[in-house]
């Protein structure tokens, strides 16, 4: 089934109710829930957005959704603690973090099979991947550090220390930069991908949870402040703090950079703010417990 050329739409993986949320993003309205069990935390979604993959901690597995016709599809057993999850934009792969064997590891999306894993820093959290699909940034929380693999040798290409506890991760659309969410440091970190260092970090409110990138801004998730902290992505200057709402956590722009969506874990809702204007401009109520750990639009 073909995709709208321009779709509008939100998974959220809620992770209390065991359930994956639709939310329509014209209506702001929840149009769907699919049932998908093993506490759902982490999402990515194929390139062409027809397909969603799922980490499920509790059942220790990766869940295969179709996103249009919103059915499981099919789910692989992985043990460990799969959290964090990221697709790559150019290869029939996605990769899921391991937060106990401190390891990434590789899975074919045609087999749904793993075939391949990479040992990165201790307790590996996001993960993100370069637009042409050549670098996997993994968040190592408890290395205080980040991972720069190479995909296709399967090999870390370096470390790199950050704030502490790193643990949402996003890059830039040209994959310049990257930029990491601390959440016992209370800040972010700002990394140059090909220089492999640091080039500063922002202040935010409290426990940081991801972050997004839009209108030359980022936004990071406070989830104990209840609030958004954006700042200059130049300067890397504060710019305002938005309330928000309890436990803020998954949060991405779209591609158009019109909107960015924002995921309460705490009062079971997703948000619409308008990077622009920086107000809250849309409110949608959903299941018990919505994560949207990764990249979640489609």
């Amino acid at each position: 089934m073909a995709l709208p050329a321009s779709a509008h739409e939100a998974l959220l993986t809620d992770q209390t109710s065991d359930t994956l949320s639709f939310v329509d993003l014209d209506t702001m309205k929840e149009t769907a829930r699919l049932t998908v069990t093993g506490k759902p935390a982490g999402i990515a979604l194929s390139p062409d957005k027809a397909t969603a993959y799922i980490t499920a901690p509790d059942s220790k597995e990766l869940i295969e959704v179709d996103a249009v016709a919103r059915k499981v599809k099919r789910r692989l057993f992985l043990d460990g603690g799969p959290l964090g999850i990221a697709a790559n934009p150019v290869r029939p792969e996605v990769y899921v973090a391991d937060w106990y064997t401190h390891k990434v590891r590789i899975i074919d999306t045609k087999s749904l099979t793993v075939v391949g894993e990479v040992r990165v820093g201790d307790s590996p959290s996001g993960l993100a991947v370069t637009p042409d699909g050549k670098l996997l940034v993994s968040a190592d929380r408890d290395s205080d550090a980040i991972s720069i693999v190479d995909v296709a040798s399967r090999k870390v290409l370096a470390s790199i220390p950050v704030g502490k506890r790193p643990f949402g991760i996003t890059i830039d659309a040209r994959g310049e930069r990257a930029y990491t969410a601390n959440v016992k440091s209370d800040d972010a970190t700002v990394i140059d991908i090909a220089a492999r260092k640091v080039v500063g970090s922002v202040k935010t409110g409290r426990r940081p949870y991801a972050v997004a990138l839009a209108q030359g801004n980022g936004f990071v998730t406070d989830q104990y402040g209840g609030t958004v902290t954006v700042f200059d992505l130049a300067t890397l200057a504060p710019v305002k703090r938005i309330d928000t709402c309890d436990h803020a956590e998954g949060i991405e722009a779209d591609a158009g950079e019109k909107n960015v969506y924002v995921s309460c874990w705490g009062e079971d809702v997703l948000l619409r703010i308008d990077p622009v204007k920086l107000v809250v401009t849309g409110r949608a109520a959903v299941a018990d417990g919505p994560r949207a750990f990764g990249k979640f639009l489609r």
